[in-house]
């Protein structure tokens, strides 16, 4: 048992509490480091497949892991207790500290891989703090005071970001890695190792809530606002008429909760809460704006808030502000557009950063100045609407540098008009839901998906041209790209049909290729068979009755021919086998022989021949002389397309489907799915993206899903679907457009982070 003098005030419960807290939490940290790492030395085999000139050092750094892995292990704990024990004795550790005093003599004396090591460990941290920063502010408080000190922070939690980061850090400072190879190792981390410390940071703030310890500073239970956006198809109301009166799904839904907050807060004060009535535009974007105010200082660095607030009068006006997002309009800085491809950075964040910066060139002193409050929301709002937008839809690419470069014409927008977050039918965000839609996905890989990145990229273009202050351009461009899109829409469902019939194809001959294996398996049951016979119904036989069982289906003249033949060879080897020959068996067969030979490429005197290499074989069996035994001729390459397997859009779901992991109930609402129905696809990353039912197979009910462009990206049989439900991979399609969709995240994303009312 930990002995802790230091707490004082502090009772034993507090002190064993704390005992407990770190038997669970730093095994649990250990456990999730070593699970990762294990995996590391075959992502590194991988990456020196691919890696050119520099394959060798990610050979000798996958050696040097499985070499250290215990060392490696024992580092990254050994740090973790150490800062630990620092809690204990009531003397917080920092970890910049602990970083930093590497050096030894400065950090003029680092060399280049430990610094670029540290930066990269400071990045998993940020990243770390970014995704859990709510969570780990309740574990910090809840810590420091069971650990008997005034405060702790993401640089002085013992199991905070920034110590885990130290700890992967030291965890491979004595390894002899490449630099290269370094950082990927920590990169790797972010990707595999982020999600499994916040799993222990939930269980570590469970674990102090259940004993007991601050327990007024835990969020209400509220239900997760997003797995019943939308219900099942076969239970919605089909095709509903949109009311260009009513405000969005998503607006509802805040206003329900803002609503119960606000009732909270009124009966804790001992007045009744007002009964809940229609959603007035107006009371929601003061509520938007009150929780943007009370969520600012959990959402922003400290830092950069102290930045924009010393020393600032007076705020920017409406015609500066106006002035300075339009020259970042026409040329956005090099920093503006890095953030569109970074995760990690917010963008409301960075266009606050340049328009201060942006200010100067007005001949305005920044020192002087600060945002106005409603431009603040306004660039907030934007920018948090492009964040989601961009993290969670597929947008990679061109399309994801095309959809940052509306940030600012949108900020503008929102300044000038505000009913843009409300208005369903606002032209700026029917205008942004065209576009999002048109390059979700699109790689340009096909002839036509350029075509429709042309028409995006000239709208976008003339839009960051043309706009001043005047809306009416959303409008005009609105209009134009509709336009564009239903003629696009027509050739997608041609795309959509190509992509049905190449599916049917395939099933049809993955059914032909298993009719023709059986009959083969049936055939080649008995003895031994020779060589050349044993090849000819492995290759051209088998070959011929594929495509014979293609063009007929299950039963045919073609089929029986064919069959007919197989056995009638096979009989003539028992024949020869009791050295019986007859050589007019063959010359009967011959007609058909020929056409079995001619499907795989010979003609003519190449089929006569390959005929003659059987009879001699069948000569040689009577006369027990396998050395006048003949090979068939060699044969013309020629072979049938292979099926692809089955994509699932990256989910690898078969072994689940099969030990039947899945509700029933699923599998049997996507049997009877209408074709046309809109399902939401996620993958590992989060992303997410809607594929339509085109068809279902009559042959394996499999269920093709095409995309936007009619591209077919999933087939997948009922149960599979089932069972990505139930790993949280499938939802109903909500109809709402990028824009409220992003909407909803932003409001999922505020929502935690507002204090608890009391």
């Amino acid at each position: 048992m930990m002995s802790n003098p230091q707490l004082a005030g502090h009772s034993g419960t507090d002190r064993a509490l704390l005992v407990k807290v770190r038997d669970a939490a730093l095994p649990a940290l250990g456990a999730a480091f070593g699970k990762v790492l294990a995996g590391f030395d075959d992502v590194l085999f991988d990456r020196a497949e691919v890696a050119g000139a520099s394959q060798l050092l990610f050979l000798d750094g996958m050696r040097e892991l499985r070499r250290r892995r215990d060392e490696i292990n024992s580092r990254f704990n050994a740090h973790l207790r150490q800062a630990w024990d620092a809690l204990a004795a009531a003397a917080p550790q920092s970890a910049e500290d602990v970083l930093v005093g590497h050096g030894e003599g400065g950090l003029s004396l680092m060399t280049e891989h430990v610094l670029e090591s540290q930066l990269a460990v400071r990045n998993f941290a940020t990243i770390l703090l970014r995704d859990w920063k709510p969570l780990l502010a309740r574990i910090d408080r809840r810590l420091a005071w069971l650990g008997g000190v005034a405060e702790l922070d993401a640089g002085t939690n013992p199991i905070g970001p920034e110590h885990i980061g130290v700890a992967v850090h030291e965890a491979f400072a004595t390894c002899d890695l490449a630099a290269e190879v370094r950082l990927v190792l920590i990169k790797l981390c972010e990707r595999e190792f982020a999600q499994l410390v916040g799993k222990v940071y939930q269980a570590v703030d469970e674990q102090l809530l259940q004993a007991g310890v601050m327990p007024e500073i835990s969020p209400r239970p509220r239900t997760p606002p997003r797995p019943a956006a939308a219900p099942w198809p076969d239970e919605a109301v089909a095709h509903a008429t949109e009311d260009p009166h009513q405000v969005p799904a998503w607006a509802h839904r805040f206003a329900e909760r803002w609503g119960q907050r606000q009732t909270d807060a009124t009966t804790a004060g001992g007045a009744a809460g007002n009964e809940s009535g229609p959603v007035d535009s107006q009371v929601l974007l003061e509520a938007l704006h009150e929780l943007l105010a009370q969520t600012r200082h959990v959402r922003e660095d400290a830092t950069a808030a102290a930045q924009v607030a010393v020393g600032q009068q007076r705020p920017l006006s409406q015609r500066e502000m106006m002035s300075v997002l339009s020259l970042l309009q026409a040329t956005p800085s090099a920093a503006l557009r890095a953030a569109t491809g970074d995760a990690g950075e917010s963008l409301g964040q960075r266009l606050k950063s340049e328009v201060l910066s942006g200010a100067t060139q007005l001949g305005v002193d920044p020192s002087q100045t600060r945002l106005d409050p409603q431009d603040e929301d306004a660039i907030d709002l934007v920018g948090m609407l492009f964040d989601v937008m961009l993290d969670e839809r597929e947008l990679e690419g061109r399309s994801r540098e095309l959809i940052g470069r509306l940030v600012v014409p949108f900020v503008k927008v929102a300044m000038l008009d505000r009913r843009m977050f409300v208005q369903k039918t606002h032209p700026a965000r029917k205008l942004l839901n065209s576009l999002a839609e048109a390059c979700e996905g699109n790689t340009g890989e096909s002839q036509a998906e350029r075509v429709l990145m042309g028409k995006v990229e000239e709208i976008i273009e003339r839009l960051v041209a043309e706009f001043n202050e005047n809306l009416a351009i959303f409008l005009t461009l609105e209009e134009e790209f509709r336009e564009f899109l239903a003629q696009h829409r027509r050739r997608i469902e041609i795309a959509e049909r190509r992509a049905a019939e190449t599916q049917r194809g395939q099933e049809k001959l993955e059914l032909a290729r298993r009719r023709a294996a059986a009959e083969l398996d049936k055939r080649l049951q008995a003895d031994a068979l020779p060589e050349a016979i044993e090849n000819f119904l492995r290759q051209p036989w088998n070959h011929h009755l594929t495509l014979s069982l293609l063009r007929e289906g299950d039963s045919g003249e073609g089929i029986d021919e064919t069959l007919a033949l197989a056995d009638a060879v096979l009989e003539e080897v028992a024949q020869a086998r009791r050295q019986v020959v007859e050589r007019t068996l063959l010359q009967a067969k011959a007609p058909v022989l020929r056409k079995v030979f001619t499907s795989v490429g010979l003609h003519g005197d190449a089929s006569a021949v390959a005929i003659e290499a059987l009879h001699a074989t069948l000569q040689a069996i009577a006369e027990a002389r396998p050395d006048l035994e003949r090979a068939l001729p060699e044969l013309p390459q020629v072979t049938l397309p292979t099926p692809p397997a089955q994509d699932n859009a990256g989910f690898e779901l078969e072994e689940a489907a099969r030990a039947e992991d899945f509700d029933h109930t699923d599998a049997d609402r996507f049997r009877h799915m209408e074709i046309g129905t809109w399902l939401d696809f996620i993958d590992k990353d989060g992303k997410v993206q809607a594929g339509k039912l085109s068809w279902v197979s009559p042959i394996s009910s499999r269920l093709l899903f095409v995309n936007r462009r009619g591209v077919r990206f999933c087939v997948a049989s009922p149960e599979e679907l089932a069972v990505m439900v139930r790993l949280e991979r499938l939802r109903p399609h909500a109809a709402d457009g990028a824009f409220d969709s992003a909407m909803q995240g932003v409001i999922d994303r505020l929502d935690p982070l507002t204090p608890t009312l009391h």
